[in-house]
């Protein structure tokens, strides 16, 4: 058999191996709390948004139950055909690539866009205020935002990779924390932040487009990032 590339693990997957190993040891029982996102960051000597992945992949696995406002505990053992993939690519690793590319795109569009370019951005802006948030529908609408933005390159490449990482939060690991941390009010602070970036590109700031992209999307992962117990008290004001 011909040698293949050798790929390091991701570290969130390492961590969620490590916790999940010490559950099969039992020093975690059925029914018992983990450690905080905090000790465990603490602990390991990571970041929390790591712990935050690897204990988002292990819900997904069925191996502990997120409760938000009370803590993380073991379930039973992983039910056949739960998603295991090794090389997937974690929330955060995805929104960091994101920032990279899409910042960088959006200077570019900025220098080149036409009006129709900027009468598209407005038509999506509108669908997307009057559609429910969170919702697909308006998801769909962030894609297309996006999209759209590329399309002012007229580079079919860039156009399918910034499709390609966006529809990467539709795998299982990136829709069960969304489902945690995405609600009305973090979808009206996207808004306003589609709105920034539209606004540069119609002026033809590179600079500020460029700006206002990296904000947006590095604010997406500070949404992401608020502890368990901050986004339990979020839901309840949102509620009432």
């Amino acid at each position: 058999m011909p040698l293949q590339a050798i790929e390091p693990r991701r570290l969130y997957r390492q961590v969620a191996d490590q916790l999940g190993q010490l559950i099969d040891r039992g020093e975690y029982a059925i029914g018992d709390r983990l450690p905080s996102e905090r000790e465990l960051a603490d602990r390991l000597g990571i970041s929390r948004p790591t712990v935050r992945e690897a204990l988002i992949a292990l819900e997904v696995q069925g191996r502990v139950r997120i409760r938000v406002g009370s803590g993380i505990y073991v379930t039973a053992p992983p039910h056949a055909g739960a998603p295991d993939d090794e090389n997937g690519e974690g929330p955060f690793e995805l929104l960091r690539a994101r920032e990279f590319l899409e910042s960088a795109i959006a200077a570019e569009a900025a220098r080149s866009a036409r009006a129709d370019h900027v009468a598209r951005l407005d038509d999506v802006l509108k669908r997307m205020k009057t559609s429910r948030r969170p919702s697909e529908e308006v998801i769909d609408l962030d894609r297309e935002f996006h999209t759209a933005m590329a399309e002012i390159l007229g580079n079919a490449v860039l156009v399918r990779v910034v499709r390609e990482l966006f529809d990467e939060r539709m795998n299982p690991y990136f829709q069960r924390l969304s489902s945690y941390f995405e609600n009305r009010q973090s979808w009206d602070a996207a808004w306003n932040e589609h709105g920034e970036i539209r606004d540069a590109v119609a002026a033809h700031d590179p600079e500020k487009a460029k700006a206002a992209m990296e904000r947006h999307l590095r604010q997406s992962q500070l949404r992401f990032s608020r502890s368990f117990a901050e986004t339990s008290a979020a839901r309840e004001v949102a509620e009432h």
